[in-house]
Parts: C-alpha cells; sequence; structure tokens
C-alpha cells in the first residue's frame, strides 16, 4: 500500500474483498463478462498468463511422453450413460444440445430438426476419450497411452465469478491408460508434482496436497489428489486434481488389452486437469490494493520502461535512449523460469504518471521511468511492484543480469509472503467448540479428526465449510470431533470458492 494510505483499487480488500477482486480483474484489462450469462471474455493480458501456464505445463508434459490430442466438443448421450456414478455426479451441470438447426417463423428462430440423441456439451471427456482407447488399445504393447488435450468445458454455474467459477472455461484434461494400478497409480502421483511445481515454483502459490474424502472425490473416481490454496481471504481454491480411475471407466467404454500371457484385461486409467482457476487463484495469491501483482515467472513481459519527456526538446533524446536499453536487456537472453526475459518501452500517448499506473495495476513486475537527467548517470531507479513505496538503484553496465536477480528474488518473496500467512492461518483444531470459533473469525485451513460419518454434519453446513483434503491417515486414538469416534484421518477444512 502507498505511503497516504490511498489506494489504486476501490473498495480495499479489507473493505470488499469480492468487489476488490472483480475491479482487479478489470484494472488489469484480464477479462470482461460476455453475453452468456457465466460465460467471459478472456483479454490478451489474461490469455498472455494462460499461455505461460499452457508453455510451462506442456514443457513437463511432453518430457514425460505425453502427447497432446483433441477431442469432440458434443458427447453423445449414450456415451455419458455408461458410467452411472460419473453422469450422475454431473447431470444437474450439462448443457444439452437437442436440435441441428434454427429455423424462421414469423421474425423469429426456432429450434428446428430435433436431433435422435441428444448431445451434451463437454463437462469433461473421460467417456469420449474412453471410446477411442477402446478402439486404439489392442495389447500391452500399446500402454501406458498417455493422451492430453487444451480445451473448453461447459457446466453450468448458478453463481459465477470470472476466473474463478464460470459456466465456460478452459483448462487442460489429462487422460492416460495403463496395464495395472501400479503404473495408474505412479502417473497420478507424478501429475500431482508436476502440478505443484507449477502452482509453487511458477505461480509461487504455496499448496495443500492430499486426497479427497470419499464424498468429495471425482464422480467415478477410485481415488482423487487435489491441491488445495489459501487466498487472501481465507477462503480455499481448488488449483487442481489428479484421479485414480481403477478400471471403472475400462469397463464402461471397454478399454482391454491382451497381456504379455495372452489373458484379456481391462486398463487401469487417470485423469487430471488445471484450468483459468488458476488465474483466480493467481490474483487473490498476491495482488493488492493497487491491482494486479504477478511473479516474473508467469508475467509476459517484466520490465516496462517509461520515458518521461516533460519537454518536447527532450522526447527524442529519451525515447531513443529507452529503446537501446530494451534492446540492450532483451538480447542478453536471461531466463526467468522458462520464459526469457522480456522488457518494451511503454510509448503510448499518455502522461507519464498515467502510464505508470497503469502497468502498476496491470502487475508489471519491474518499471524503469527514464528522464533526461537518467541519461547521463551511472545508475537507473526502478519500482518493483511488490514495494512499489521503495525505489531501488541499478548499475546500467549490467542492467540485465541485475535485473534478472532482482526478478528471481522477487519470485521467492512473492512465494514466501504467501506461505507466511497460510502457515498463520492453518490451525490444528481438536474439538468443535474451537472449530467453531475458528471459522466464526477468520478462517483459513482448519486441520481436525475426521471420520466418514461426519461428512454431511450440519455444522459444516452452519458455517459453509468443506473437506478440502485428508492431510494424514496416521492419527493415533484422535477423536473425529463431529461424532466423538475413532478418528480416520486428519482433514483439512475450509471455506471454498
Amino acid at each position: 500500500m502507498i505511503k497516504n494510505s490511498k489506494s489504486a483499487i476501490a473498495p480495499k480488500r479489507e473493505e470488499n474483498f469480492p468487489d476488490w477482486y472483480q475491479n482487479v480483474v478489470k484494472s488489469a484489462d484480464l477479462a470482461e463478462n460476455s453475453g452468456v450469462r457465466g460465460s467471459m471474455i478472456i483479454k490478451p493480458n489474461g490469455f498472455s498468463i494462460w499461455e505461460m501456464i499452457q508453455n510451462i505445463l506442456n514443457g513437463y508434459l511432453k518430457q514425460s511422453g505425453h502427447k497432446n490430442a483433441y477431442f469432440p466438443l458434443l458427447i453423445p448421450l449414450s456415451y455419458l450413460e455408461k458410467e452411472a456414478e460419473h453422469v450422475d455426479g454431473f447431470a444437474k451441470e450439462c448443457a444439452v444440445v437437442t436440435h441441428s438447426k434454427l429455423t424462421a417463423e414469423n421474425g423469429n428462430l426456432i429450434p428446428d430438426g430435433k436431433l435422435e440423441e441428444p448431445l451434451v456439451i463437454r463437462p469433461t471427456s473421460e467417456t469420449i476419450i474412453g471410446e477411442s482407447m477402446a478402439k486404439w488399445i489392442k495389447s500391452y504393447r500399446d500402454l501406458p497411452l498417455k493422451l492430453n488435450q487444451w480445451a473448453n468445458v461447459m457446466r453450468w454455474e448458478m453463481r459465477t465469478r470470472m476466473f474463478l467459477r464460470t459456466s465456460e472455461f478452459l483448462w487442460q484434461e489429462g487422460h492416460t491408460a495403463h496395464a495395472d494400478e501400479i503404473g495408474a497409480r505412479e502417473e497420478v502421483e507424478l501429475i500431482i508434482e508436476f502440478y505443484r511445481k507449477l502452482i509453487e515454483d511458477h505461480l509461487a502459490i504455496p499448496a495443500l496436497i492430499g486426497p479427497k474424502t470419499p464424498d468429495e472425490k471425482f464422480p467415478g473416481a477410485v481415488e482423487t489428489f487435489t491441491l488445495e490454496t489459501l487466498m487472501q481471504d481465507n477462503k480455499a481454491v481448488q488449483a487442481g486434481t489428479s484421479h485414480y480411475l481403477g478400471t471403472n471407466f475400462a469397463k464402461s467404454s471397454g478399454i482391454k488389452y491382451l497381456s504379455s500371457s495372452t489373458t484379456e484385461e481391462y486398463a487401469h486409467t487417470t485423469s487430471w486437469g488445471v484450468s483459468t482457476r488458476l488465474i483466480g487463484a493467481l490474483i487473490m495469491s498476491h495482488s493488492d490494493d493497487n491491482g494486479l501483482v504477478l511473479p516474473p515467472k508467469i508475467a509476459e513481459t517484466h520490465v516496462v520502461i517509461i520515458p518521461v519527456t516533460p519537454k518536447e526538446s527532450s522526447k527524442e533524446e529519451v525515447v531513443n535512449y529507452c529503446n537501446h536499453l530494451c534492446e540492450v536487456i532483451n538480447n542478453e537472453g536471461f531466463k526467468v523460469g522458462t520464459a526469457v526475459l522480456r522488457s518494451y518501452v511503454d510509448q503510448r500517448d499518455l502522461r507519464w504518471g498515467e502510464k505508470k499506473w497503469d502497468n502498476i495495476k496491470k502487475g508489471a513486475p519491474i518499471i524503469i521511468q527514464i528522464g533526461p537527467k537518467d541519461i547521463g548517470t551511472d545508475s537507473l531507479q526502478i519500482i518493483k511492484r511488490n514495494d512499489i513505496d521503495n525505489t531501488q538503484k541499478i548499475q546500467k553496465q549490467d542492467i540485465a543480469a541485475a535485473l534478472h536477480t532482482i526478478l528471481c528474488e522477487m519470485q521467492s518473496e512473492l512465494f514466501e509472503t504467501a506461505k507466511v500467512r497460510v502457515n498463520e492461518n492453518t490451525k490444528n483444531v481438536d474439538d468443535l467448540e474451537k472449530f467453531r470459533q475458528f471459522f466464526a473469525g477468520g478462517g483459513g485451513f482448519a486441520i481436525a479428526p475426521w471420520c466418514e460419518d461426519a461428512i454431511d454434519h450440519e455444522i459444516l453446513k452452519e458455517h459453509k465449510v468443506t473437506p478440502r483434503c485428508i492431510v494424514n491417515n496416521s492419527i493415533g486414538n484422535n477423536k473425529c470431533i463431529f461424532t466423538g469416534k475413532q478418528a480416520s484421518a486428519l482433514v483439512a477444512f475450509a471455506k471454498a470458492y
């Protein structure tokens, strides 16, 4: 926050967190609502973050032998009906296509050409990908089959919030088939580690990792593992999931293979995904009352150079100097995460102060302002986005290396700041009264002994709390705080988006 307590975003976080979030999205020009309720338009600034996420995750997946593919948006209803638990889990969220065309009648367009079989706009693709796997897999030699697709999905939402919960959203969904449970479970663990590296090492968001409780797992899965993150308002965001599906989907889709002993076996399958929800988590984890804060490893551009030209006579000299400085920085080739250190000169026809605050609100990691007096000096002053009140001086002769060091430090600072906040708001709770007090107050992650009989307990509904993940299965003689029965696990509870 700036020293006079004013801020670029109103209201502030502590005044109205939901409105603050929406205004950060707007001021950073990330997205806007579309003409369809619950669907958003992701603008270039927002999509560039998604592209960075794609590039990072694609690197991990391709190095480990996964192949990208694409499957149809429309899924025959009969495909979904083959897996009863799966379709029941998504039935209320499905958008259904029932007609093939429109006919003009009295100046209006009405649906016409009723389809023999309705088509569901994919809520997820296990069933349609399973149909293809059943055709492609014949022998143990065809395994493992490791596929991934970058796509959009549709799930009707009653209450929407840009990036965090929209009816249509972008994601990647991976689907793999293996000869046995060991191979499939190793895949689930591998993907969780990829997601951890993406979320913690690049997005600088600490994650709590563990299996979901049985009632919270993915419909049709044997076991679901999740990465849970805690936002600045102490609500959780599920940042990614990886599911061991056993042979459930293989049996419904007919995914079989001949083993080396020529017996026919069902494959063990997995599915996993992260979505544009990560962008919402990124905003809520790091941003402040002056707008978006981007970890350098996820920023498309790292340094914004602003010419300060109060006199027209000095404009050409200053702009030329800024352009030369930009070239020097870009040509050094330093890496910030997976991306090359990039800078650009903001030459828009605005006052320099307006450009400075616009770039602060959009999350530029570093801003350099250069005026006539700066040209003749040996050092330049920079503004770090996570510490805008204190400028730093760097030597011009080794500017690219110095910027790289500062950006790496900033990446670590953002993660450590978020980690301290999460730790401060994670509490062990061993009785029901402490549980009530915790969520009646600021909330966060409450780690409590739990047994499955407690999953529908009224106390959870009362405080709008859900079990996020199991954090420990070895808990001795602890009693469930809800029922007093022997606890089966320690579980993290939180309010969630």
